[in-house]
């Protein structure tokens, strides 16, 4: 539908959960004469590499845009982005596939610091880049947190990035504000400074680019939803069947039932989702799609995994086959390189498989010593990622490629001279996790193959089955900081990264309990009378913003904000939660989303666990204390 209520080209965006009126898509509304804006705004940008993977026409392109920030703010718009970053990093399948993403700032500086109409429709109209506002654009009919951007402005903007097009890229932009906002749709937007801002831009690119839908059971905040009447959703994550109806008829999550969730509980079938409380399920009580903080589940991630793999292509570049070729020289393909695992690659002839190959990326067809005639060559490179358990996802072209060569052994092979260069690389220029693979190309001389030699520490390391990626995991590497290097054999060029492998520290700070209890074997326990706080902090010896996460009672692990209201307050946990703006925040034990859900008083002991990501991706191993919440009238000895 459209509003009436917007400015020209102003663009109202899909809502988040948690964050929005749920559900609206707003047009934008026709502007009556051509609007000079995006080309002056473009007159005054910059465009800043935040992270390079490969071509911005061969990679997903996130880019993101702030406005309200004035050429003084610049700062605080690098502190935003990296702060979004950083959580959007720890959050899969982003984590794992982070090596597909460029990441581009384009900061343009405003002639006013903030957007218009924050906090309310009586504040000022500010001259920004962007034209950002809430209120919809500072419309009465709309909401406060409904933040919107200046479309025609954005998209020029986004167009300075060679390469980026609407197919393979998504916009975010974000508002200096600390008022709490957002939306999402075709673009994203959320204020730069909140304290949930950062957690709503994975739940929009899951909008945006994975077409999940909202799990949560309103459409207006505050006012639960009713009943389901339509028929079976063609969302990926709801139904209207029953579990042993999903598992007969093989249909929507039904590999994954039963396993516990990477959200928290196990996947299985929770009642309420797409604005309706009843009569339609969901497949996990409170994932990314309907809580902000928490991850994606498998349902979500394996459709997030499909939809970021479906931006680019496995097969970067592959030796020549548009032409017959000889059988006297190498075969080649160059893959992409997630973070989390190596791709497979499968060479067959003749439909056979080479298994002697196993999982090099070139082939030297002179060792096959093929029979005299015409032979076909085929190398097929597939995503192995435990994400993905539909057979037809995984036979997709987002998670399988497979090149073709027709070889004839009386074709020969012109000999022209290549010399040894690295063609592409992990980044050397910031520290690499120790959970990560590292990868390297080289140039492909058709003579012969060119052999990498990688050490750790100057010590050598395994590679015989593929020398293009190192999975550092599989080394156990002992905390601390390594030196990681590969270089091609029978030369002097090489590469060196440095590895971080040891993950930030987590620290935590609680209001005063009314006393504190220590026994052997057991976490520290704090007791209380009444609701308590808990801060978390994180500290790095490297830049970037490192991520704290907490989980209750083996829950879900959900992203530390601070608290709505105040990204530097900590958390309040009460024995029912605390409603602000109609959501349910820091109900200790059992977790309650919205006013609606069971508010039954959770006393009692409870356990705390706590962790930290770093910007090179290294989880923390877990730790943990006990909260105890006495009940009303409770013996306080």
């Amino acid at each position: 539908m459209t509003s009436p209520g917007l400015r020209p080209r102003r663009l109202t965006l899909l809502a988040t959960a948690g964050a929005l009126l749920a559900g609206c898509l707003l047009g934008t509304a026709p502007s009556a004469t051509a609007d000079p804006r995006p080309a002056a705004v473009t007159e005054a940008a910059t465009v800043v590499r935040v992270q390079t993977t490969g071509p911005a026409d061969k990679r997903f392109n996130i880019i993101l845009l702030g406005d309200g920030y004035t050429a003084d703010e610049m700062p605080a718009f690098r502190a935003d982005v990296d702060k979004h970053l950083n959580v959007l990093w720890s959050t899969e399948p982003f984590a794992s596939y982070r090596s597909y993403v460029n990441v581009w700032a384009v900061e343009v500086p405003s002639a006013e610091s903030g957007v218009d109409c924050d906090p309310g429709l009586g504040s000022p109209r500010r001259d920004t880049a962007l034209d950002m506002g809430f209120w919809g654009g500072c419309d009465a009919g709309s909401v406060q947190r409904l933040l919107t951007v200046d479309s025609g402005a954005a998209t020029s903007l986004a167009d300075l990035v060679p390469g980026s097009s609407g197919a393979n890229r998504q916009i975010v932009a974000l508002a200096h504000s600390d008022t709490y906002g957002g939306a999402g749709g075709t673009f994203a937007t959320a204020s730069g400074g909140n304290a949930l801002s950062s957690l709503i831009t994975p739940h929009e690119i899951g909008h945006s680019l994975g077409k999940l839908q909202d799990e949560y059971d309103y459409y207006a905040r505050g006012v639960a939803g009713g009943a389901y009447e339509g028929g079976e959703p063609s969302s990926a994550h709801h139904t209207l069947l029953t579990a042993e109806q999903m598992t007969q008829q093989r249909a929507k999550w039904w590999r994954w039932l039963g396993e516990r969730s990477e959200s928290g509980g196990v996947i299985g079938r929770f009642e309420g989702g797409m604005y309706s409380t009843k009569s339609v399920w969901r497949p996990s009580k409170h994932s990314i799609m309907k809580t902000l903080g928490y991850a994606f589940d498998q349902v979500g991630r394996e459709v997030m995994t499909q939809k970021i793999s479906a931006k680019v292509n496995l097969v970067q570049a592959h030796a020549p086959n548009t032409a017959t070729i000889g059988d006297d020289r190498t075969v080649w393909v160059e893959t992409l390189h997630p973070v989390a695992g190596a791709l497979d690659v499968v060479w067959r002839l003749d439909g056979g498989v080479l298994r002697e190959v196993g999982d090099a990326r070139t082939l030297d067809l002179r060792g096959l010593r093929l029979a005299r005639g015409t032979h076909t060559l085929t190398a097929t490179v597939t995503d192995p990622t435990p994400f993905v358990r539909d057979p037809a996802i995984r036979a997709s072209a987002a998670l399988t490629r497979t090149v073709a060569w027709s070889v004839d052994t009386e074709v020969t092979t012109p000999r022209e001279p290549v010399a040894a260069a690295f063609t592409g690389h992990t980044g050397t220029t910031a520290p690499v996790g120790a959970a990560t693979v590292v990868y390297a190309d080289t140039t492909h001389p058709a003579d012969r193959t060119l052999a990498l030699r990688w050490t750790l520490d100057g010590r050598p390391v395994d590679t015989s089955r593929n020398d293009r990626d190192l999975d550092l995991r599989t080394l156990r590497l002992r905390p601390g900081t390594h030196t990681l290097s590969a270089r091609i054999d029978g030369t002097l060029t090489s590469l060196t990264w440095t590895v971080d492998a040891a993950p930030a520290t987590g620290s935590y700070a609680l209001s005063r309990p009314l006393r504190t209890v220590h026994r052997p074997g057991r976490p520290v326990e704090y007791v209380f009378d009444g609701p308590f706080t808990m801060k978390l902090t994180a500290g790095d010896d490297r830049e970037g913003s490192a991520v704290s996460q907490f989980r209750v009672d083996g829950d879900g692990w959900q992203t530390y904000y601070g608290w709505p209201t105040d990204a530097d307050a900590p958390y309040r946990f009460t024995p029912s939660g605390t409603v602000i703006d109609h959501l349910v925040h820091g109900k200790l034990g059992t977790t309650r989303a919205v006013p609606w859900d069971d508010a039954t008083p959770d006393y009692g002991t409870h356990t705390i666990e706590y962790r930290t990501i770093d910007p090179a991706g290294n989880v923390s191993a877990p730790k943990s204390f006990l909260a105890t919440l006495l009940p009303p009238g409770a013996a306080k000895p």
